[in-house]
């Protein structure tokens, strides 16, 4: 009598206790984990930065909380990415970067920081406020820590720069994003890895003409990327 139906019934019952164990595996994973990852990995989770679509923070963003970067299935520079959204969570938690005027968002080639102009410099000027020094130095503590390039977009409006000493939106969002990066070679940082970009009011990241609207498009945005990103796979 043949015995190869005990070969296929070893074979089922082989793929049957591997079918459960993934199931064991997945219901151990909290799901804002699984969304996160998921998000994350598709390539419709990129980083929104057009007129007519905000940037948001994704779940994984909001879930790196209770990764485990030792021990979740990711590349090293993935990691890196999740290291460095951690770090800059830590620091808005601690007052470093202000909570209710800041925002982290991410894509495949690096993390971004936003903070509202208004935390940062004075009105129409491009002095810094001592929060917006925190900022700076927090930003510091990043770019000393992580081998990344740094892209800081300034971004005005002609409300603003009507009552200051600049000529338009580009001069104002221009010279705060160059103060910035100012700021931070002074202290230390080779300028190679920096660059400074101005966009005015180009890209609201709400739309409306209301004063809370405006004052949520005045910002600097922070833009952490690994180094051999180039023009032709990232934008500035």
């Amino acid at each position: 009598m043949s015995s190869a139906w005990k070969v296929a019934y070893a074979d089922f019952v082989t793929a049957l206790m591997a079918f459960f164990l993934l199931m064991w595996v997945l219901n151990m994973v909290p799901p804002e984990t699984n969304q996160g990852l998921a998000e994350y990995f598709a390539e419709e989770a990129t980083l929104q930065t057009s007129s007519t679509s905000p940037i948001s923070n994704n779940s994984l963003v909001n879930a790196t909380d209770r990764l485990d970067l030792r021990n979740t299935p990711l590349t090293e520079l993935q990691k890196s990415q999740l290291a460095i959204i951690q770090k800059l969570q830590s620091m808005i938690m601690a007052d470093a970067v202000p909570r209710s005027t800041s925002g982290i968002s991410s894509d495949d080639i690096g993390v971004q920081l936003r903070v509202n102009s208004d935390a940062m410099f004075d009105p129409g000027s491009t002095d810094l406020t001592d929060s917006g020094r925190k900022v700076l130095d927090s930003v510091l503590d990043v770019l000393r820590e992580y081998n990344v390039y740094l892209v800081v977009r300034g971004h005005a409006d002609a409300v603003e720069s009507a009552h200051s000493a600049y000529a338009s939106p580009w001069d104002l969002s221009a010279a705060r994003a160059a103060a910035t990066v100012r700021y931070l070679t002074e202290r230390g940082i080779t300028p190679t890895r920096l660059r400074a970009v101005a966009y005015a009011d180009t890209r609201p990241v709400e739309p409306g003409t209301s004063e809370a609207s405006l004052r949520r498009n005045r910002r600097v945005e922070f833009y952490f990327h690994r180094p051999e990103a180039g023009t032709a796979s990232m934008e500035y």
